[in-house]
Order: C-alpha cells, then sequence, then structure tokens
C-alpha cells in the first residue's frame, strides 16, 4: 500500500508472529492508515517489514511501538531469535488446549456425563481453536473482499455445530489449527537458512584504533577500519588483507569446500573463516553492505518473488475458494428443493463437501517448496532471485558461455613474444612501448601485455593521445609517430605468408595472436593463452548429464583460438570474433531454437546478454555487487560446477512440486466425490484434508536437503 510523502525515509524492522500473507495484509493495511506513512512492505517469509515515512511527522520509535501493540513485536534482527517454543507460540497452544478439551468432551460422552458437559467442551474446543483462523476469515472478508480457505473452515464448523454435530465441529477446528500451526513451524523451518547466514558473521570485532586493539560491535564497523581475525574467527566484513597469511574457508559464502590461501592484497568476505593465521584486513565495506549482507537481503526478496504456477495456483484458489462456497451452499438447497431429498442429509454433504474441497494442500504445495529451494541454493553458493527463475532454470535446454572468465580463468598470460626480423626496434624497447600504450587499457588481454613487460623489468615508454577501437585493439602516439597494438584484423593491409603462418600456429593452440607496429610495418607478435579452468571439462559433463542438450560458446576472441579451447572442454557450438551486440543477437537465435537457453558471463561486461537470455547467471559473483544486480542466479564461486548443480536443483524442485500438485489434486478428487455420494463423514473428510496438508508440507521440506 502506497501514498505519497515529501520527505521520505526508508526503515526495516523484523518483527515477530508472521506467518502467512492474511498477517502481511494487516500490517499493510493498519500501518498505510498512520499520518507520515507512506510506502509498506511486509516479507512474510523473512519476518520482515520495509516502511518508507516522513520523520517530521512520525518516527521508528512509533513505528515499531504501532507494530508491537498489533500483535507484531520488534526483533533486533533476523537471527535474534531462532523458532519458537511450542509452548510460547499462541497457534499452537489455542490448538493443543482445543485437542485437549476435544478430548476430555469425548471422554465424558463415553462415560455418560450429562449432555451439556460435553457440548459445551466442544464449543470450547471449537471457539479456541478456531480464533485465530477464523479471525483471518473476517478480516480478509472484511478488508480484502476475499473468501478464503480459513473462511471455508469457519463455515463448515458453524454448519456442523448448527447441526448438532458438535463432536465433528471440534475436530475440524482441532485438525484444521493444527495443521496452521504446522504451516508456522514449516516458514520457520525455510527461514533457518537466513539467520543460519546471520550467523556466520561475529557479532564483535577486534579493532585497531589509535594503536589501541579494541573490540566493537560488527555495525560500528567503517569502511578504512584495521581489524584482527584471529585464528578459528569468522570474517567481519569485507575487506582486504594487508598483514599476515593464512588458509581462509569460503564455502559459507561461496559454497567451495576448498581452504583459499589468503595473503597480503587478498580480499576477504564477511563471514569466511580463518584457520591457521592471524590477518590484519582493512574494511572496504560497512556491515550493512557486505557480502553476506547482500546475500542475505537477496534471499529475503527472492523468497517473495513468486513463480509462473506459485501465482497461478493463487488466483486459482481465489477464484476457488468462493465457487466452493457456492458449491456447498447449492448442494444443500437443490435436491431438497428439487426432488425432495431430506435436509440434513444434504445440509451434512454441503458440509463434508466444503471441507473436502478445501484447497490448502493444493495452495501449500507450491511457495513451501520454492522457499525451501531458494534456502538450500544458497547455502551451496548459488543466490537465485526467485521462484520464477527456479521454473525457468528447470527448462533450460541450451546454455551459453561466455569464454574469458567462464571457462577460462580470466587472467591471461604472455606464453610467447617474438621480434620480427623487419622491426627497427630492439626487444626492450617494443615491449616498453607496448606496455606503454596497454597500461592505459582495460582490457585483460592489455593486462597480460603489461605485467609480462614488468617480469621482464622493463620499464613502459610515455605515450600520448591514447584512443581505444572496440573488438581490434588501441593507438597512441610515441616520440611524435603513431604506434598501434592489436589484434591481427588490425593490421590486415600489412600481414604476409611469415606473419600469417606464426599466427596460424599460435591459434590452433587455443593462443590469441595480438601485433605490436606503426601504420607501416609490424614489430612483433604476442601469444597470450587464459588457462582453461581444471574443473572445465568436467562441468560440462555434469551440464549434459543434467539434460542440457546444446552447449554454445560465445566469445570475441578469433575462431581459431575459440575452436581450440572449445575442443578441449567438450563444447559443441562455437561463435567467435563477436562484439557485445552480436552476442545478444546469437542468444536470440539460440532462443528461438531451443526456447529455453542460459546464458553465463561475468555480470558486467555480458549483461545485454544476460538479460536476453531465458535465465542470466553470473559466475563468480562473491564481492561483487555489479554481478549480483545484474543476473537473475549469481553462482559466488569461481567454480562451473555449480552451474549444473543449480540446473539439477531446480528439477528437483519441479519433481517435488509435480508429486505435490499430483497428490493435491487426487486428494482433493476422491474427497469430493466421497462427500457428494454421501460415503464420507465430516471427520473422514477432515482426516484426509489435514493429513493430504501434512504430506505435502513433509515433501516440500525435501527440497532442505542440498
Amino acid at each position: 500500500m502506497t501514498k505519497h510523502i515529501s520527505n521520505s525515509q526508508e526503515h526495516t524492522f523484523y518483527v515477530q508472529n508472521v506467518d502467512c500473507e492474511n498477517e502481511a495484509a494487516k500490517i499493510e493495511r493498519e500501518l498505510s492508515k498512520r499520518a507520515g506513512v507512506g510506502h509498506v512492505k511486509v516479507f512474510p517469509l523473512s519476518s520482515k517489514v520495509t516502511i518508507s515515512y516522513d520523520p517530521d511527522l512520525t518516527s521508528t520509535e512509533a513505528m515499531a511501538k504501532a507494530l508491537t501493540d498489533l500483535g507484531f513485536p520488534v526483533k533486533n534482527s533476523a537471527d535474534s531469535e531462532g523458532p519458537k517454543k511450542f509452548w510460547q507460540n499462541k497457534k499452537v497452544l489455542c490448538a493443543l488446549i482445543s485437542g485437549f478439551t476435544l478430548a476430555l468432551g469425548w471422554i465424558a460422552g463415553k462415560l455418560g456425563a450429562p449432555g451439556f458437559l460435553p457440548f459445551g467442551l466442544y464449543i470450547t474446543s471449537v471457539a479456541i481453536g478456531g480464533f485465530y483462523f477464523a479471525r483471518e476469515a473476517l478480516e480478509e472478508l472484511v478488508h480484502e473482499r476475499k473468501i478464503n480457505i480459513e473462511l471455508l473452515m469457519t463455515v463448515a464448523a458453524l454448519t456442523a455445530l448448527a447441526l448438532g454435530e458438535s463432536l465433528e465441529a471440534a475436530m475440524l477446528v482441532f485438525l484444521y489449527s493444527i495443521s496452521e500451526a504446522a504451516e508456522g513451524y514449516t516458514e520457520e523451518k525455510t527461514r533457518a537458512a537466513i539467520r543460519a547466514l546471520m550467523k556466520l558473521v561475529p557479532k564483535v570485532a577486534l579493532v585497531t584504533r589509535d594503536g589501541v586493539e579494541v573490540e566493537v560491535p560488527v555495525e560500528d564497523l567503517k569502511v578504512g577500519d584495521i581489524f584482527i581475525v584471529r585464528p578459528g574467527e569468522s570474517v567481519a566484513t569485507d575487506g582486504e588483507v594487508i598483514g599476515g597469511s593464512s588458509s581462509v574457508n569460503e564455502a559459507p559464502v561461496t559454497g567451495e569446500s576448498m581452504p583459499v590461501t589468503k595473503s597480503v592484497g587478498s580480499k576477504v568476505f564477511a563471514g569466511s573463516i580463518n584457520a591457521e593465521g592471524a590477518l590484519e584486513v582493512r574494511a572496504t565495506k560497512t556491515f550493512a553492505e557486505n557480502t553476506i549482507a547482500r546475500i542475505i537481503k537477496m534471499v529475503e526478496e527472492a523468497q517473495e518473488r513468486k513463480g509462473k504456477n506459485q501465482r497461478f495456483i493463487e488466483k486459482f484458489g481465489d477464484t476457488y475458494s468462493p465457487f466452493v462456497l457456492v458449491a456447498g451452499l447449492l448442494l444443500a438447497i437443490l435436491p431438497p428443493l428439487l426432488f425432495a431429498q431430506p435436509w440434513m442429509t444434504w445440509v451434512i454433504r454441503a458440509t463434508v463437501f466444503i471441507v473436502a474441497a478445501a484447497p490448502c494442500a493444493l495452495v501449500i504445495s507450491i511457495p513451501i517448496t520454492l522457499v525451501a529451494t531458494l534456502g538450500t541454493a544458497a547455502r551451496q553458493g548459488v543466490l537465485i532471485k526467485g521462484g520464477v527463475y527456479i521454473e525457468e532454470l528447470a527448462k533450460v535446454k541450451a546454455v551459453a558461455l561466455d569464454k574469458t572468465g567462464t571457462i577460462t580463468v580470466g587472467q591471461p598470460e604472455v606464453t610467447d613474444f617474438e621480434l620480427l626480423p623487419q622491426s627497427n626496434k630492439s626487444l626492450e624497447e617494443a615491449l616498453a612501448i607496448a606496455a606503454g600504450i596497454e597500461q592505459r587499457s582495460q582490457h585483460p588481454l592489455a593486462d597480460a601485455v603489461v605485467r609480462y613487460s614488468k617480469s621482464k623489468n622493463i620499464q613502459a615508454k610515455p605515450v600520448t593521445n591514447f584512443q581505444s577501437t572496440s573488438g581490434a585493439g588501441a593507438k597512441a602516439v610515441y616520440e611524435g609517430s603513431s604506434v598501434k597494438i592489436g589484434s591481427p584484423k588490425f593490421f590486415q593491409n600489412l600481414l604476409e605468408g611469415g606473419i600469417n603462418f606464426r599466427i596460424d600456429q599460435w591459434q590452433s593452440q587455443g593462443k590469441t595472436v595480438i601485433l605490436l607496429g606503426d601504420d607501416h610495418s609490424i614489430w612483433a607478435l604476442f601469444a597470450i593463452r587464459d588457462r582453461i579452468r581444471p574443473e572445465a571439462r568436467e562441468a560440462i559433463q555434469e551440464l549434459r548429464a543434467a539434460g542440457i542438450k546444446h552447449i554454445a560458446m560465445l566469445t570475441g576472441d578469433n575462431n581459431q583460438t575459440a575452436q581450440a579451447i572449445a575442443k578441449e572442454v567438450g563444447i559443441d557450438e562455437v561463435f567467435a570474433e563477436l562484439k557485445p551486440d552480436d552476442k545478444v543477437n546469437q542468444i536470440r537465435e539460440l532462443v528461438s531454437k531451443y526456447s529455453g537457453v542460459l546464458m553465463v558471463g561475468d555480470g558486467v561486461n555480458d549483461a545485454p546478454a544476460l538479460a536476453e537470455a531465458t535465465v542470466g547467471v553470473a559466475m563468480g559473483a562473491a564481492g561483487s555487487d555489479v554481478a549480483i544486480e545484474t543476473a537473475d542466479v549469481a553462482l559466488m564461486a569461481d567454480d562451473l560446477r555449480k552451474l549444473a548443480y543449480a540446473i539439477k536443483l531446480a528439477q528437483r524442485n519441479k519433481g517435488v512440486i509435480d508429486q505435490n500438485l499430483a497428490l493435491s489434486a487426487l486428494v482433493i478428487t476422491v474427497l469430493i466425490v466421497g462427500a457428494i455420494a454421501g460415503l464420507l463423514s465430516l471427520p473422514i473428510a477432515v482426516l484426509g484434508h489435514e493429513i493430504s496438508e501434512f504430506i505435502v508440507i513433509a515433501s516440500g521440506l525435501r527440497m532442505l536437503r542440498s
């Protein structure tokens, strides 16, 4: 709910007792009425409320009090409390008291107690057990104009009471209230992934200030602070190592099982665990902006992004529930009116029908499974931005992989350097000029040339008027003359037999060739190769095992080099010498052929192609805000095998959802037929209905397993 406010600020609260959409709607509805409150967004699966407000008209304290008054007390953070004990949960307590009074009433009846005693106990059971869901039903009917499942159960219970079936009414209410409490417990289980992430980061950090080491809350860390990470401790926030060396377990962030060696200059991420040595780290992110915080925010928001199937089921439920109520009324009225059937028989059948047809298991089958899947993926270093992308991942039939940084490690190295006989430059001068041009470029190949010259202890020559030509190379002026470095195409009119032979020879070995010279001659050749990831071939095989029909590689590199690398790792098709726009066009062609196409890139240069694909995946996204924001799925580790894991997880998710939907539909159909035919009593219908719901919940929770 939104209303315009001129001076807007935003604050996020974590609250207790939010278990469902009904409670979320209540919070949005009531808070939006308050002066100074603009936009209210509730994330029920994360117990989070985000409010935009005018600080001149209200305050965070006032809003916190309003939430508490509504029955949703504010917590300090997402992990400040785990799942409540059952005796602390009001819904569970009411359900248990309802069951206890139901049992007392049944025992009293069996012992021959006066009729008013069992009846009074059954009424008490109905009142206590039905309090929460009946209130939710009325609030939704009055405020949202919706007929929901809770209203169907309330009507069925009241009708049973009116018919004198007090035992059946109490049993219905008890079993339904227990299932509602079980749903709340299930929501808590799915929140466990977020709480586990929050607990990765320590509460305090050992910071060096004014030469003194002091412990401060991690929330107080500032960019530039120096903090110490002792052996066995977790890293407090993202930073750069400025002292010490150690191996660090990054599995909590990236899902990568092998420890990573860290030394001066290395990046470390919040939540990773230091092993044997002490590290001195300069903070590069505040606590609120570090990698773990961004992961938590993304998982929380992803849980609320519903897939197409979930949105369809919810819309179906919104239409279906009123239909069930109307059908129940017609079932109670028409047979007696039109065919002189007994009123009592058909009112009872109508009551049983309303319970039997209620779509509880159907409606809950998808969200429980999706949320469990999102949490499991996050624990393995795979961030999926919502249910819709889990659904699309399961449909993927073709994968397009960027070469640099995806199939290769993304750090090209000069393998060969050859000075041509016709050059009037010495080897040292040629290298120095090349380094002078390339140090002004941001291209990975340029960086390789600069690093190579430094390894030879050669100082870059100063150049002026640097100009970069996309997909070709770069030009500059050295000592008054134009010089250039780039691909063979950049020197097309100067290529001849001997040079072409060397270019072909190196390219056939999977190397990229760049040339150095001027407008009249070529001085030298560089052969550069980016190391193929050691797991690349295994990852390609795992993709095929996951049912991927076609794997393509997209690269701006030359065709020979690309073909050599593709052959080495087992890729089907190569599209080489592509500019960013060309990659987009190739993705469109793949989508037209295979429908579901997944594109993997670095999340920055490949952003247009990632957006064009059915699912865009950024690889090695840990610490990269841009990569996390750009893609639909972010693989936190530099491990291509995580891609196959994500696809298989999505396929498993689809299998569980299909099973749940089929079971739910089958149970509802059998119960409806049995209710109309008069084969089911109300208790049997209730048992069948609730047992199916418990089975669906348990089935969905299978996705919590990695």
